[in-house]
């Protein structure tokens, strides 16, 4: 442990004054509505599932413990002091993980926007492709990770056909590139997998020598999305059929089911994607929902959008060169976390009530859960290990000999970071973000600098030992006595609009 860190807890040691900047209030945890359910019925779902000889994953037991603990300073903090006046200033250690929490979710949304809109996607026209997929095939793909990645290939090359086809370019002599995000959960906390795919809107002419020449392509009418919306039907169709992963006969398919393959949370992702009760008296039956608005008419299909055997595509959210606001925003949407603590409430009768980001057509607006049943979604929610949320196709892939000349950060397997000859000057490499500037762009939050003298904070001790823990925590406490304000929610989680940004 660091000598600071001692000092700090020794009888006699001067006591550091402990600060914070304006604006800034550690988020508490244990204080929101989702923590304190998490914490209560937690233990007792898990204990439910043992009994019944279904165990959680360890993935899924290390995912709760892990969200239990995060932003806790009980749990252990990195203790900075400011350069100049010497006070102090505790930040409490994250869990990282990328399943339901709120905290760490908003930490990688910020940092993989940023990446996207600063070192990946190139100031050319780009269009959001989002893909839903039938009930059946979101099953299979929420447990084969391996199964993810051979769709995910065959949706992205139906598209990129479209594309080079609408250029007048063959695979040849024309590129396309994407980059997708991959979303695990629709509006109601069910598991929905479908895929946002940001393409540029256009392809890339190169003939291996001179720099890569973009040509763009019409934004695709109704016709052009009916096209390729039924040929990503058919090929996903014959390529999970040759695997012997779905049968079909003229009319239907369905999946093809073999002994001992079953899995420990089959039935939690079964029941969340049909929006059916997982646990309880009422199991598979459907969930309880509130119909506070008057129902809409029916429609033939959603607005926009084309549909073929039970995949729906949608590729009407166009962004300019010059929007990188409005692009950062698209990509902060896309990967945002699972859960909006804000649409979180209890009833008097102690069930979980949960506000539909856009309310059905039948006027309902609200699902109502028992809190167990909610632990069951978070679980279905939580990704298992080695599937990959974000990937980069075509000229954006790592090992393509286009991504450094095409880029805004100049760097891949065609160069050591120059463009050189390439339309655009290469921008300075830049680091990952720390979690100082995560703070700063997704809050607004200036942390790096002292909110007293200005002077530089930096990092003097990490702490890990209980008894050190608590013996700066009570002397905190005690010098420290007004409560810290609770933490704004994250800005607006709604997509950019679709017409241009004013």
């Amino acid at each position: 442990m660091h000598a600071a860190a001692a000092a700090a807890g020794a009888p006699g040691a001067r006591a550091p004054t402990f600060v914070d900047p304006p604006g800034y209030a550690r988020h508490r945890p244990e204080t929101t509505l989702l923590y304190q359910l998490v914490e209560q019925h937690y233990p007792v779902f898990r204990e439910l599932r043992a009994e019944a000889g279904r165990p959680l994953p360890d993935y899924v037991e290390a995912e709760f413990d892990a969200y239990l603990k995060c932003g806790r300073l009980e749990e252990g903090f990195l203790r900075l002091r400011c350069e100049q006046c010497h006070a102090e200033k505790l930040v409490a250690f994250s869990c990282k993980k990328r399943g339901f929490c709120p905290s760490c979710g908003a930490r990688r949304m910020a940092e993989t926007a940023a990446l996207l809109a600063d070192e990946v996607l190139p100031e050319r026209p780009l269009r959001q492709w989002v893909l839903s997929l039938p009930m059946a095939l979101r099953f299979l793909l929420a447990t084969r990770p391996a199964v993810l990645t051979a769709v995910l290939g065959v949706v992205y090359r139906t598209i990129s056909g479209h594309l080079l086809s609408e250029a007048r370019l063959t695979r040849r002599t024309g590129h396309t590139g994407a980059v997708t995000l991959i979303q695990r959960f629709g509006s109601a906390l069910n598991l929905n997998v479908h895929l946002h795919m940001i393409f540029v809107d256009g392809a890339y002419r190169s003939d291996g020598v001179a720099p890569p020449v973009f040509h763009p392509v019409p934004p695709p009418d109704a016709a052009h999305l009916q096209a390729v919306v039924q040929r990503i039907a058919e090929r996903v169709g014959r390529m999970l059929e040759r695997r012997g992963l779905i049968e079909r006969d003229a009319e239907r398919a369905w999946l093809s089911g073999e002994p001992g393959e079953a899995g420990a949370l089959d039935d939690l992702i079964g029941r969340s994607i049909t929006y059916r009760i997982a646990v309880g008296p009422r199991a598979g039956q459907k969930v309880f929902t509130l119909q506070s608005i008057a129902a809409q008419p029916e429609r033939a299909g959603r607005d926009g959008a084309a549909e073929a055997g039970g995949f729906s595509l949608h590729a009407g959210l166009e962004i300019q060169p010059g929007e990188r606001a409005r692009l950062e925003r698209l990509c902060r949407y896309v990967s945002r976390p699972p859960v909006a603590t804000e649409r979180l409430a209890v009833m008097p009768s102690g069930q979980v009530r949960y506000q539909l980001k856009t309310p059905y057509r039948d006027g309902t607006t609200h699902i109502v859960l028992e809190p167990l049943d909610l632990m069951a979604r978070l679980c279905a929610l939580v990704p298992p290990p080695r599937m990959h949320l974000t990937r980069y196709h075509g000229v954006f892939a790592p090992h393509s000999r286009l991504r450094a000349a095409i880029t805004p950060s100049g760097r891949g397997a065609g160069g050591k970071g120059a463009k050189q000859g390439a339309e655009a000057p290469a921008a300075p490499k830049r680091a990952a973000l720390s979690w100082a500037q995560r703070l700063k762009r997704v809050f607004a939050i200036e942390i790096e600098n002292c909110c007293r003298c200005q002077g530089r904070l930096r990092v003097i001790a990490s702490l890990e030992e209980p008894e050190v823990i608590a013996r700066i925590l009570a002397h905190q406490e005690r010098g420290c006595g007004a409560a810290e304000p609770e933490r704004a929610p994250i800005a607006a989680r709604a997509p950019p609009r679709q017409g241009r940004l004013l």
